[in-house]
């Protein structure tokens, strides 16, 4: 039996793109663009065209930049938005239109001081005029998070019926729990009756550090399409990261899914991405951070010498870093540095590098990390081991 396919749509350029000071202009999202390409995504949301004439233009830009992935323009349920859509799209080799409108009663209450009945009906009309143009549709029911299942079951079936082809159902406030999250999934895979017509994708923010969690449990129960960021990035505290949810699903196999995604353009496309928009990537990230693949504990970096599998569950290699890093500080044991000096080509008789050890220590509690160039000046102690050499043969 063959793996589900898991459809990656990245949201980079147009979910992760709205975080304050992070703006890109037209030729920086063209170059993203086509590196998502060479990952392997299968959607790239390009931007939201009625938002300004730079995001018009950028989404021009990038339908005439990449030819493998959909080319994803998103719009409100309004006939103007998707004009502008279908007019930007209009050289893509693959265009999908992302239409929606609110789908929790605090949205049609708050936001668009509407009714269900009347949201619904925009939300329909909104899928059929998009149709005339374009035929993939993709709708989202924004805050489906917080939607009531019945109401939510009723409009994915009534999209689906006006002709969307995957239906997006975000946590767009990032409320919910990984339980809940597939909970809600697995209701609307049993309970639309025509839910097979079309692919259910999930969108989850990051507000309670559970977008990735929250995917994966969509995932698990019946979504066939992940929108994700690279690094993570997007509104408030973020989006479902790109890197997390893939490395999840490679790492774990029994899940039966696979991607498109060539995980070692991972590294390097953090690195483009944070760079291009000027937002450094913590850390401790998962995947991509500088730590991920950093040991400093003497326990960790002795079990991790000895085999690389008791500390870590990928190589680096997997996802383009070029190597694991052992970081020398006060809690590195003998073993860390070791190695380390054998590395830099120093090896001591053991007693000796007892002495090594003990002044090893004293340096690491006064510059919080040892660095090679430390090193090399650490094993400039000749004359402290001479002069242990020289006690012993007295004695």
């Amino acid at each position: 039996m063959g793996k589900d396919r898991i459809h990656i749509f990245d949201t980079t350029l147009r979910d992760g793109e709205q975080v304050p000071g992070c703006q890109l202009n037209s030729d920086e999202k063209v170059e993203v663009a086509r590196a998502l390409e060479r990952l392997g995504v299968d959607v790239i949301e390009a931007g939201f065209p009625v938002s300004s004439p730079g995001d018009f233009n950028s989404v021009v830009e990038i339908t005439r930049a990449v030819s493998e992935p959909v080319v994803c323009a998103l719009t409100r349920a309004i006939v103007m938005d998707i004009d502008l859509a279908v007019q930007a799209l209009h050289d893509a080799k693959r265009p999908r239109i992302h239409t929606g409108i609110g789908s929790s009663d605090v949205h049609i209450k708050h936001k668009f001081r509407s009714s269900r009945e009347k949201v619904l009906e925009q939300g329909v009309s909104a899928v059929k005029y998009a149709k005339k143009y374009v035929e993939d549709i993709e709708f989202y029911a924004e805050d489906a998070g917080r939607a009531d299942l019945e109401f939510l079951a009723q409009m994915v079936e009534a999209v689906i019926n006006a002709g969307a082809t995957v239906v997006n159902i975000p946590d767009t406030t990032g409320y919910n729990l990984p339980d809940m999250f597939g909970a809600k999934i697995k209701y609307l895979m049993d309970n639309v009756p025509n839910i097979d017509k079309a692919i259910i994708s999930v969108h989850c923010h990051n507000d309670l550090g559970l977008a990735t969690a929250n995917a994966l449990a969509g995932l698990q129960n019946g979504a066939r399409q992940v929108e994700c960021t690279i690094n993570g990035i997007g509104e408030r505290a973020g989006n479902t990261s790109l890197e997390e949810v893939v490395m999840a699903i490679e790492c774990h196999q029994h899940l039966n899914m696979e991607t498109g995604i060539d995980p070692k353009q991972i590294y390097g496309l953090s690195n483009l991405v944070s760079g291009k928009m000027g937002m450094p990537v913590q850390a401790n990230k998962a995947v991509v951070g500088a730590n991920a693949f950093a040991h400093s504990s003497g326990i960790h970096q002795d079990g991790f010498l000895k085999h690389r599998e008791n500390y870590e569950i990928m190589a680096p290699e997997d996802v383009g870093v070029d190597q694991s890093s052992i970081i020398l500080t006060a809690r590195s044991g003998r073993a860390a540095l070791c190695h380390r000096l054998e590395n830099l080509g120093f090896k001591f008789p053991k007693e000796e590098m007892e002495i090594v050890y003990m002044h090893f220590l004293e340096m690491a509690d006064e510059r919080k990390e040892v660095k090679d160039e430390d090193l090399a000046e650490l094993v400039n102690i000749d004359e402290v081991i001479k002069l242990n050499r020289e006690e012993k043969i007295e004695s």
